[in-house]
C-alpha cells in the first residue's frame, strides 16, 4: 500500500511536508516508523518473518511489529494501529514502553533509499502465539525465541541469513532493554 507519510529532517524534526511512501523511498526522505518488540514473562521474544512479497529483506526475521507512521498520525497511534494490522491484537498506550529512537539509513540495490527513525517500544505479549493473526502481505510467520537464542542469532548475524544483517547493534540494544524490563516485571 502506498500510504501518505510525513517527511522529517535528518534530525527527526517535522518539515510540514508529506509524500507517498514510494516517493519517500525513491528520494530518500527521512520519515518515522514504529517498532514494537513483544516479549513474554517466560523470557521469550516474538519475531516476525517478513513476507516473501516484501521489497526489502523478504523472508528475513525481524522486529515483532514494524510500520510507517501515516501522515498526521502520532507515533503511539501508529504503533497501536500497526500491532492490530500485523498480528491482530489490541494494545493501548499503557502497554508500550519506549526504549529509544534509532536512526537507520540504508540503500538497497532496488533503488530504495530507506532513511528512517525507528521509534522503538517494548511490550509484554499477553496472549499466546496461537491467538496472533499474521497479516499475510506483511508477515510470513511468527515465532517466539528465548533470550539466549536471540543472543545466539545476533552473534551469527550475516552468517545464517536469519536476521537483517545491518541491524546487529540495534538488535543488541533491544535485547538488553528487554532483559532489563523483564527483571522488573
Amino acid at each position: 500500500m502506498d500510504e501518505l507519510i510525513d517527511i522529517v529532517t535528518e534530525h527527526g524534526e517535522s518539515t510540514g511536508r508529506s509524500a507517498l511512501k514510494s516517493i519517500i523511498h525513491q528520494k530518500g526522505y527521512y520519515h518515522n516508523t514504529a517498532h514494537i518488540w513483544f516479549y513474554t514473562l517466560d523470557n521469550k521474544i516474538l519475531l516476525s518473518q517478513r513476507a516473501a512479497s516484501k521489497v526489502i529483506c523478504p523472508l528475513l526475521w525481524d522486529v515483532s511489529i514494524a510500520g510507517h507512521i501515516d501522515s498526521g498520525e502520532s507515533i503511539i497511534e501508529g504503533a497501536i494501529r500497526e500491532t492490530k494490522e500485523e498480528i491482530g491484537i489490541d494494545i493501548n498506550e499503557n502497554d508500550l514502553k519506549k526504549i529509544g529512537v534509532f536512526k537507520c539509513t540504508q540503500s538497497y540495490d532496488n533503488t530504495i533509499f530507506d532513511n528512517e527513525f525507528h521509534h522503538t517500544f517494548i511490550s509484554i505479549l499477553k496472549v499466546p502465539l496461537s491467538k496472533l493473526i499474521p497479516q499475510e502481505d506483511e508477515v510470513a510467520a511468527l515465532k517466539l525465541v528465548s533470550f539466549d537464542k536471540f543472543q545466539a542469532l545476533i552473534n551469527h548475524i550475516g552468517n545464517d541469513n536469519h536476521f537483517v544483517p545491518s541491524n546487529k547493534d540495534y538488535y543488541q540494544s533491544v535485547l538488553q532493554n528487554i532483559i532489563h524490563a523483564s527483571k522488573s516485571s
